[in-house]
C-alpha cells in the first residue's frame, strides 16, 4: 500500500510515523509513505500557496494551482480527470476536511482494497473548491469538530488503513475483535495481576471455559455499546441470543458489570 500525502507541513509526520505500527510496516516493505510539500509546486519567487477568499470574510484559502500541480507531479493528469468524470476510482484522492463524510471502520476497509491512496491536507479556511471539482474523489472528516489542518486526520486514516493490511499486526484476531469491526464496541480486557487495588478480574475469564468466556465478551460488547453508543446498537443486526444477553445484562447490571470487588477468586 502506498500513501501520498499533500501538505504544507510534511515535518509533522516524522515523529508520528517514526515508530510503532506504521514504522514497522514501512520497514517491512508493506507500506510506502511519500510526503509532498504543496509549497514546492507554488509558482512565483515567493512560493505563495494561499490567498484571501473571494467575497470577503476571515482567513485564507489554499490556492488551486499549487495543489493541482502537486497532484499532477505524482499522478497522470488524464487519470485524475477521467476518474473524476466517469466516477470509476482507480486511485482515491482524499481531501481531509470538516465538511467531509465521517471516517468509519467500513471506510478504512473499503480504502484498504486500493493499492494507493492520495491524501490532501487542508489548512486555514480550506482549499479552493475547484480542486474538489477537478480531482477529489473522497472528502473525509474525523468527526464533528474542527482542527487547524488535515494532517492529524490524514495520520488517522493512514494508521487505520495500515493496521488492516494482512501481516502488519502480529495477531490478526485483534482486527476481528476491534471496536466497530462488527457494529459494536469492543468488550473490556484484563491482564495480570488477577487483583489490582481491590478490583478483581471477572471470574469467568479465569474459568478456562472458552464458551462462557466468548458469551461474556459478547454480552459486555453489547452492554458497552448500549451504554456508550446507543446509535450503533440501533443500527446493528442483533440475533435472538444477542437480545437475550443484553436484556439479562440490563435486568441485572451489577452481576454483568464486568467487575467484582475483593481478591482474586
Amino acid at each position: 500500500m502506498r500513501f501520498d500525502v499533500l501538505t504544507l507541513f510534511p515535518g509533522m509526520f516524522d515523529s508520528v510515523f517514526g515508530e510503532s505500527i506504521v514504522r514497522r510496516a514501512i520497514d517491512a516493505g508493506q507500506v510506502e509513505l511519500h510526503l509532498h510539500n504543496i509549497r514546492d509546486h507554488a509558482p512565483g519567487k515567493h512560493r505563495v500557496t494561499d490567498d484571501l477568499p473571494f467575497g470577503g470574510g476571515g482567513g485564507m484559502v489554499i490556492k488551486a494551482e499549487p495543489i493541482m500541480l502537486t497532484l499532477e507531479s505524482i499522478l497522470d493528469a488524464t487519470l485524475i480527470a477521467t476518474q473524476k468524470r466517469i466516477g470509476q476510482v482507480q486511485t482515491p484522492i482524499i481531501l481531509l476536511t470538516p465538511a467531509g463524510r465521517r471516517f468509519t471502520h467500513e471506510m478504512a476497509l473499503s480504502l484498504g482494497r486500493f493499492d494507493r491512496l492520495v491524501l490532501i491536507c487542508g489548512r486555514y479556511e480550506g482549499i479552493d473548491e475547484r480542486v474538489v471539482d477537478l480531482a477529489v474523489t473522497h472528502e473525509l472528516s474525523l468527526g464533528d469538530f474542527v482542527l487547524s489542518g488535515g494532517e492529524i486526520a490524514a495520520m488517522a486514516v493512514i494508521e487505520a488503513v495500515t493496521r488492516l493490511i494482512p501481516g502488519v499486526l502480529g495477531d490478526m484476531r485483534a482486527i476481528v475483535d476491534d471496536s466497530h469491526a462488527h457494529g459494536l464496541l469492543e468488550c473490556p480486557h484484563y491482564t495480570r495481576p488477577a487483583e489490582f487495588r481491590g478490583r478483581a478480574v471477572p471470574p469467568v475469564l479465569l474459568s478456562g471455559n472458552h464458551a462462557l468466556v466468548a458469551q461474556w465478551r459478547r454480552q459486555q460488547a453489547l452492554v458497552r455499546t448500549h451504554q456508550r453508543r446507543p446509535d450503533l446498537l440501533a443500527a446493528a443486526e442483533l440475533s435472538a441470543s444477542d437480545q437475550a444477553l443484553l436484556e439479562a445484562a440490563i435486568a441485572e447490571p451489577v452481576a454483568c458489570a464486568g467487575q467484582s470487588e475483593g481478591g482474586a477468586p
